[in-house]
């Protein structure tokens, strides 16, 4: 069975990487970068999450600015944005960009994880 492909964009790289471990221990693929900018880098290496775990506030490029960019390169990866900063504006135009979810930190694990097999299953296993 293929493993899901998961990327964790946050600039909290200490999170991103605990995160991104934590779901490898769950049979996931995962990565962790700190930009959008080391997101699209690793696009160009041919690797390409079926899920991407996305934070709201970041320096440079935020994440729903993030987020734009993800669906004009790929629409198929679906987005969970996962945040300590959120609101109910923000949620709103995250989903009308396309966001397939909203969750605020702290966030359970399984929940994350029903999540991400929530998404990555949208198109069909």
């Amino acid at each position: 069975m293929t493993k899901i492909k998961v990327l964790i964009i946050d600039d909290e790289m200490e999170f991103a990487t605990t995160l991104a471990e934590r779901l490898d221990l769950r049979d996931y693929e995962s990565k962790a970068v700190e930009s959008a900018d080391q997101a699209f880098v690793l696009f160009q290496t041919g690797w390409t999450p079926e899920v991407i775990i996305l934070d709201l506030k970041m320096p440079g490029v935020d994440g729903l600015a993030t987020l734009a960019m993800i669906k004009q390169h790929n629409p198929a990866i679906e987005v969970i944005m996962l945040t300590g900063h959120g609101s109910t504006a923000s949620g709103i135009e995250g989903m009308r960009r396309g966001l397939f979810d909203y969750l605020m930190k702290p966030v359970d694990i399984n929940e994350l994880v029903e999540k991400i097999n929530e998404a990555a299953n949208k198109h069909g296993p």
